[in-house]
């Protein structure tokens, strides 16, 4: 049966943040529900506030029928500013792009998002005047440029009380003894120095106040070029050998200029290249890597194949799949990216080399590389609180400038390229082929991706420590005057309850192994495919399944080509470095040492979690990865649930923290992209593979034609 919901006859208020203010509004707004060409869907009222779009229907007072990962601030109905992409109008079944002031207002809305979820609301039923204004409203807050203190951070950082838990321990590089914390972890103070140089921001406002670099750089060369030319340090390997970065001189100087630059450049490249001890490797990340306008324009197109308004536009881009995938080259930029860390990784292992990473500004690939490598190197980097560190240290005191390369204030789009997004789906790379090396999990990997436009978060909303220095101090509404308090994304406690924070930690990570368990040689880890797509297999199945004969032309024919062309193609890595790749991948895995990524064609697979949750038609209900973590997380249950029962008969205490178990409800009916798309309906889907069925389609009036001639007089018999 199809049920439409009726107009609300209670009124339904939006939940506020403090500081949330009600901008506009609009009732009886149809929002229909993407899932076939039904038009099957709810009323509810239409609302923008200075934080969000939302819509409330009558399920929005109820607690009932709860997700199991429920965000506290954003709620599954709601689109921050930040995280709404494009807006479309439909008049007379046409879309058109809204921007500006409209002469005529659209009779459905089509809100395209950040974090790849397509909404459809239908105005028809509600009054002119509130069509209006809430239209206007949403095009006028979502699509012009802001000013920075305009943004929500600045409002909800006044009103809230602050009230966290302030049980955060990640490592947030601020002070000069984080840096000598680290430099101590890592072995690097016998070599390098924390300084103070940069008090006041007197040498640049893009570096942060303290930062490391090689102890012979006097503060003279320092300050000389405002930081530009000086070797900064990101981490020592255990052998001695650093990885370095460095903000590159213009190009464009005159020759007067350009000489004196080199020479300083010689000099200082003396100071860290001391053969035959220490040897130094410099990589120009911009000739090496694609540019931030290539890799803006490769997800441009990539986030299309996700943006699906219906299930019929699902089902006839399907048979192409394959080929607007590799179009978007998206993957292959993933692939680039991991080989290029692996290149570094390679000199700073087995070479025993320095790597010295440049690029302009030394905040946006460098960021990329230097925490790869710190991640395929560094196990700790594996956890969640020194990822978190890593983060703190590589992207936000580093100086990635995430206003603009997220576009948060509408500045300008050419400003704008998905660096940090980047780096999230070159991780998952590794934490899919790896899971049992990371403490933390896809979920987690996904929940930072969405954060980046949640503006209640200060870590993903300055360009730089010094911008965001000068713009803590304001008037606030509990206290006369004083700094904003802004909140860290790290306190994931603000988004969800205990229960749901748990999807964030894996229960299968392999704890490091203590010194006294020496015989810990674990074998080859056969990860899981994600998704039945042929371009992700690299073994056929034994078994002839559904849809075996219709892909085994294709997987032949296409996919081998495809394959053929990424394992050979011209710019393959040199010999040395293939011997140092197969040589790794040839031997037992350690989790808890140097981890390298598979790179090779079908390896690089789409993070299914992130930009298929969705779309019903990519989930196996009941199956997935999912379904083996549901049986795992039902035994660690009962095996927790045991030892309880033991500490309480022998009177002790459960030593050690130990994590809750999310509970997982009805787990044979879970989505495979569960948390995100958990108890879906299933979408209708075609009985055939899709190329089938639009050959059916084709010969459809043959088909009536021939029955026409059937003859249906005769013994069946």
């Amino acid at each position: 049966e199809i049920q439409v919901k009726e107009p609300i006859e209670k009124e339904v208020n939006p939940r506020l943040l403090p500081g949330e203010l009600l901008l506009c509004e609009a009732s009886t707004v149809y929002k229909y529900i993407q899932e076939d060409g039904s038009n099957r869907g709810t009323y509810g009222k239409l609302v923008c506030t200075n934080f969000k779009i939302s819509f409330l229907d009558d399920d929005s007072a109820s607690d009932d029928n709860e997700p199991q990962f429920k965000n506290k601030i954003v709620d599954c109905n709601d689109i921050t500013l930040q995280c709404v992409d494009q807006i479309y109008g439909v008049y007379d079944e046409k879309k058109k792009l809204l921007t500006g002031q409209l002469r005529k207002y659209p009779e459905k809305l089509i809100i395209y998002c950040k974090d790849l979820r397509v909404f459809h609301f239908c105005l028809r039923y509600t009054k002119e005047e509130e069509v209006k204004r809430i239209v206007s409203g949403i095009i006028h807050h979502t699509q012009t440029p802001k000013l920075l203190k305009r943004l929500f951070l600045f409002s909800y950082a006044s009103a809230a009380p602050n009230n966290t838990d302030g049980r955060n321990q990640t490592v947030m590089f601020e002070t000069l003894e984080d840096w000598r914390d680290e430099l101590e972890r890592t072995k690097g103070n016998v070599k390098y120095k924390a300084v103070t140089t940069n008090e006041g921001y007197r040498v640049s406002e893009k570096l942060p106040l303290y930062f490391v670099v090689p102890i012979c750089v006097s503060e003279e060369s320092i300050l000389k070029y405002e930081g530009r030319g000086i070797p900064i340090w990101c981490w020592s390997c255990h052998n001695g050998a650093a990885l370095l970065k460095m903000s590159a001189f213009p190009k464009e100087q005159d020759d007067s200029t350009a000489q004196t630059q080199k020479a300083f450049l010689d000099g200082i490249y003396k100071t860290i290249s001391k053969p035959p001890y220490e040897l130094l490797k410099v990589d120009d990340l911009s000739s090496s890597l694609p540019s931030l306008q290539d890799i803006q324009t490769a997800y441009t197109r990539f986030k299309q194949l996700f943006l699906i308004d219906n299930s019929t536009d699902f089902w006839a881009t399907d048979v192409k799949w394959f080929s607007l995938l590799e179009s978007t080259n998206w993957l292959e930029i993933i692939r680039r990216v991991l080989k290029k860390a692996i290149e570094v990784v390679e000199c700073l292992e087995r070479q025993h080399t320095n790597v010295l990473l440049i690029e302009e500004s030394a905040t946006d690939l460098c960021c990329v590389i230097s925490s790869l490598v710190q991640v395929m190197m560094d196990s700790y980097n594996r956890t969640k609180l020194g990822f978190q560190s890593l983060i703190q240290k590589e992207w936000v005191a580093g100086g990635h400038a995430f206003l603009d390369r997220c576009n948060h204030l509408r500045r300008s789009d050419k400003e704008e390229a998905p660096v940090f997004l980047l780096l999230l789906n070159c991780v998952w790379q590794l934490v899919q082929q790896y899971p049992p090396a990371f403490e933390f999990t896809e979920t987690y990997l996904t929940v930072l991706s969405d954060s980046l436009y949640v503006p209640i978060f200060s870590t993903f909303f300055f360009n730089s420590q010094h911008q965001k220095d000068t713009n803590t101090t304001g008037e606030s509404l509990n206290t006369q005057s004083g700094p904003f308090r802004f909140l860290t994304v790290w306190d994931f406690s603000v988004q969800f309850d205990p229960k749901a924070k748990a999807f964030l930690n894996n229960p299968l990570y392999a704890e490091k192994p203590k010194p006294d368990k020496s015989q810990r040689k674990t074998t080859r880890f056969k990860h899981q495919r994600q998704l039945s797509l042929p371009l992700t297999q690299t073994k056929p199945s034994t078994k002839r399944g559904f849809f075996r004969e219709e892909t085994d032309h294709l997987i032949k024919n296409i996919l081998g080509k495809r394959i053929g062309k990424f394992i050979n193609s011209s710019d393959e890595p040199p010999n040395s470095f293939r011997e140092f790749y197969d040589s790794w991948h040839s031997k037992s895995i350690d989790y808890h040492g140097l981890l390298l990524p598979c790179i090779d064609g079908p390896e690089i697979k789409v993070w299914a979690q992130r930009y298929f949750r969705w779309i019903p038609e990519a989930q196996v209900h009941g199956g997935g990865t999912i379904a083996i973590a549901a049986k795992i997380l039902d035994l660690m249950e009962e095996v927790q649930s045991l030892q309880e029962k033991m500490d309480e008969e022998h009177c002790q205490a459960i030593s050690g923290d130990v994590h809750s178990i999310p509970l997982l409800r009805e787990s044979a009916r879970l989505s495979s992209l569960f948390p995100f798309a958990s108890l879906q309906r299933q979408s209708v889907k075609p009985a055939l593979p899709t190329s089938t069925w639009k050959d059916l389609e084709d010969e459809d009036e043959l088909v009536k034609r021939d029955d026409e001639f059937v003859d249906l007089s005769g013994d069946t018999s």
